[in-house]
């Protein structure tokens, strides 16, 4: 597959869709994202509407249309533009082929360009636009129309509030007004489930062009105003910003609305532009990874990095990272597993207090967590599947349904996939280390701990016959597989999310005994139970490697049939067939959807670089990389056996997936398309862990870097334990050059080998 066939590369921050592919607009949409972590507007025409998935996603406005699936709400579309020239509707509409259009996008700020020109006459549109983060609620817009040989053009502009919806329409109650003395209007709607006031304001100016004309017309969903506008020196130009808020941000959110909208009016486009791009300026000084040699793989890599970086709400502590960010409403806007293994590190050794905001969101949704452990007859806290605002289970029963038969597949994420709970332990742990923030965990994260642990001691099964603590009924990383026992992956992140609550446990209670007690007083927490976590810590089965070092995945994994993903898909009755339980193709087989026993490698470095080897080998052609998480994870650890090419193979794979649309939009019957952010996540960890082998532990920080012979030379800082560094790998040599601010001498070891650097001192290392 080439990338020709998707963009163009302008530069190694510009890609380029030089004519648009009517198959693609779902994509487009997604890919070309301005976004905030408050807003995420996706990349379509103006002219566009719900029919080409134009829809602008919202944080923090969960409601739920359909009975079903409780999503984050779409805002009306301001920026709804059609151009009127001599009776002729300007445009670029699929299926007409009237224009000719490019696509820019620029992922070092943002901006969203189009150029669009007639076929039948000049007429040409330009088009720019950003989400600022300057101003989270703002997403500002420069509009232009060329070569106009007639004198006057008739403009429709305003707020569309009949937007594409996933799962039924969220807004009702609609009321719009217009401020002809400002230039301003609004439409003003809430949520039918939850009455989230939701209000998108648009202000304009025209910097060039005469208004002759002005029509306000009110529809049920909508406000337009239609302009009669004569156009200077054959052109118009014009200044828009659209402002969203909603009683979820502020308690008058129309009045902060209008103001917004009238301040963003006078700036002006040009300051605004300015001033998002010095924000953005300060964010990748920390986040970009600089690779030569390949302009191709360096704008994938930045691509991805943009996409995980506008994901997170680095704004607040109280709300997630979605599956699919804020791109479009697929997995509801909300966290998985995949926030804190995929999406945080990045952040937790770059921009550190977003990583602390997302660990907080898992405290303020502890009640949550607590209430689905009590529901299904457990304690502590068992962390929902699907996580939205509150932490209560998102995740309905029924994900799937059988394209054969019509009927609806009973599928058990939701209550049996229980390894998302010690996930955000062995999180808080690797916070620590790399951040030393005691006083975050004794604060926010030992409850978070302590209550897990607890959901974990009721969650096990002791069996006697073997002496072992056991956990049945359940499911790991690869979800084809349900209803197993003894899960290798989840059985250790339990007995080390159990260690870890014990060793925060001892700790505040030599160091923090008040606030321990306080802790213990608050949660009821008991010394028996505390006793039982040690002994659940040091009985639990682990899965061991066997005579052929393998570990197996689960009890009688090995037993099914060994057979691969290709034979499987010849199986498949229907392409759209879901593989997994009860009875999808791969259920019977040792086809596994993505990483599992290679993904506890990445997290845990307790096994042999032979176990390694062999469990690789043998995994590795019989993972189907059915999630998007998978690649990376892989790549790891090829790049950890010294398989610099395997990695890089997995990270063209891993980087792709969006840019090149290699991923499914619709699965077993269920939309899940948009950005894949745990993917996005993973690329800076296929780079940072994988190629330049860094890892923390309680030895501290150290490097095992092998680099691929498609680079020539990566390049990164990471902040570790408030000592900032720079980091520059090639074929030959590790460079490592610490921050001339850093109080502290950073220590490191490279292949074991240690050193220490001063700051402004730089070390560096033959390879």
């Amino acid at each position: 597959m080439n990338h020709e066939d998707f963009f163009k590369i302008k530069d190694d921050w510009n890609l380029q869709i030089e004519s648009l592919d009517e198959e693609q607009l779902v994509h487009y949409g997604s890919n070309l994202l301005c976004g905030n972590g408050y807003l995420g507007y996706r990349g379509t025409l103006e002219e566009w509407g719900k029919e080409q998935y134009q829809a602008c996603v919202i944080t923090d406005t969960y409601d739920m249309a359909d009975g079903k699936w409780r999503e984050l709400s779409n805002s009306p579309n301001a920026l709804t533009t059609e151009v009127m020239v001599a009776g002729e509707n300007i445009g670029d509409f699929p299926g007409q082929n009237k224009m000719t259009t490019e696509l820019d996008f620029n992922y070092k700020y943002g901006v969203f360009k189009r150029i669009s020109e007639s076929k039948n006459n000049n007429i040409e549109i330009f088009s720019e636009r950003f989400a600022s983060y300057d101003n989270l609620h703002l997403i500002a817009n420069n509009y232009q129309l060329k070569n106009i040989e007639n004198d006057e053009v008739e403009l429709k502009l305003g707020i569309n509030g009949d937007i594409w919806d996933l799962n039924g329409t969220h807004l009702e109650n609609f009321r719009g007004e217009y401020n002809s003395n400002k230039n301003i209007l609004y439409l003003k709607a809430e949520t039918g489930e939850s009455k989230i006031t939701l209000v998108t304001a648009l202000s304009f100016r025209f910097k060039k062009g005469k208004i002759k004309n002005v029509k306000v017309e009110n529809e049920k969903k909508s406000i337009y105003l239609l302009i009669n506008v004569e156009a200077e020196s054959d052109k118009i130009d014009l200044d828009r910003n659209m402002i969203v808020y909603s009683s979820n941000d502020v308690d008058a959110p129309l009045k902060a609305a209008l103001i917004d909208a009238d301040e963003a009016l006078e700036l002006g486009y040009q300051k605004l532009k300015e001033k998002n791009q010095t924000i953005w300026d300060k964010k990748w000084e920390l986040m970009d990874i600089k690779i030569k040699g390949n302009i191709l793989d360096q704008l994938a890599v930045r691509f991805n990095l943009y996409h995980n970086i506008i994901a997170a709400p680095a704004h607040s502590d109280r709300l997630p990272i979605g599956a699919r960010g804020l791109s479009c409403q697929a997995y509801q806007g909300s966290a998985f597993w995949d926030q804190e293994i995929f999406n945080l590190p990045m952040f937790l050794y770059t921009e550190t207090e977003t990583a602390k905001n997302i660990l907080k969101y898992r405290y303020h949704t502890l009640n949550g967590a607590r209430k689905k452990a009590k529901d299904l007859g457990y304690d502590g806290a068992f962390y929902a599947w699907i996580s939205g605002k509150s932490g209560k289970e998102l995740c309905p029963s029924f994900f799937f349904k059988d394209v054969i038969s019509g009927r609806k597949i009973r599928n058990h994420f939701n209550d049996w996939q229980i390894h998302v709970s010690p996930d955000i332990s062995y999180t808080i742990w690797k916070y620590y280390l790399a951040t030393k923030d005691i006083d975050f965990v004794v604060d926010y994260g030992s409850e978070i701990l302590f209550e897990v642990a607890r959901f974990l001691h009721s969650r096990v099964h002791y069996n006697q016959y073997k002496d072992k603590y056991e956990i049945i009924r359940l499911l790991g990383p690869d979800e084809y597989h349900e209803n197993v026992d003894n899960n290798a992956f989840t059985n250790y992140q339990t007995q080390f999310a159990l260690k870890k609550a014990l060793y925060f446990y001892y700790k505040m209670e030599n160091e923090y005994p008040e606030k321990l007690l306080d802790l213990k007083n608050k949660i009821d927490l008991t010394e028996s139970e505390v006793t039982a976590w040690q002994q659940i810590s040091e009985k639990i089965y682990l899965p061991q490697p066997d005579e052929n070092r393998l570990i197996e995945q689960f009890d009688g994994y090995f037993d099914l049939e060994d057979t691969n993903a290709e034979v499987l898909k010849e199986r498949l009755i229907d392409k759209e067939e879901y593989w997994g339980w009860p009875n999808g193709v791969a259920v019977f087989t040792q086809v596994i959807k993505q990483a599992d026993v290679i993904q506890l490698f990445t997290l845990h470095d307790i096994f042999s670089e032979d176990v390694l080897a062999a469990n690789y080998d043998y995994y590795e052609p019989r993972t189907q990389h059915g999630s998007s998480l998978s690649p990376s994870q892989y790549a790891v650890i090829a790049a950890r056996l010294g398989r610099a090419e395997e990695a890089y193979d997995y990270f063209k794979k891993s980087a792709f997936i969006d840019l090149m649309s290699t991923n499914k939009a619709v699965s077993g019957g269920t939309f899940i398309g948009g950005v894949h952010t745990a993917a996005a996540g993973g690329i800076w960890q296929l780079i940072i862990n994988g190629f330049a082998g860094m890892k923390i532990d309680r030895k501290g920080l150290s490097f095992k870097p092998v680099l691929c012979q498609e680079w020539e030379e990566i390049e990164f800082k990471l902040n570790y334990q408030a000592k900032k560094f720079n980091v520059t790998l090639d074929q030959n040599m590790f460079k490592l050059k610490a921050a001339a601010g850093n109080d502290e001498a950073l220590e490191f070891s490279i292949f074991e080998k240690e050193y220490t650097v001063d700051a402004a001192e730089e070390i560096k290392i033959e390879l």
